[in-house]
């Protein structure tokens, strides 16, 4: 129906709202610990700030280049 949706709430021919833009990625720095990294990743993906930071660290544990990654979006990132 062209992207109509019939509800009681809604009567026919009313489109719906369209869905919000995604947010951009940023660092967060309300809720920073270090650099706002794990917190802005966080926000962008709708998760929880220490889910992220959690699974940052136990990442930390195997090897890569993951300290060095933060590090560099720590410098590419805006910050809020």
């Amino acid at each position: 129906m062209d992207g109509v949706t019939v509800t009681p709430e809604r009567p026919e021919g009313v489109r719906a709202p369209p869905p919000p833009p995604p947010q951009r990625l940023r660092r967060d720095s309300d809720r920073a610990l270090i650099g706002g990294v794990c917190a802005g990743l966080a926000l962008r993906f709708g998760l929880s700030a220490t889910l992220v930071r959690v699974l940052f660290l136990l990442s930390c544990l195997l090897p890569g280049p993951q300290i060095v990654l933060y590090i560099i979006l720590w410098v590419l990132l805006p910050s809020e």
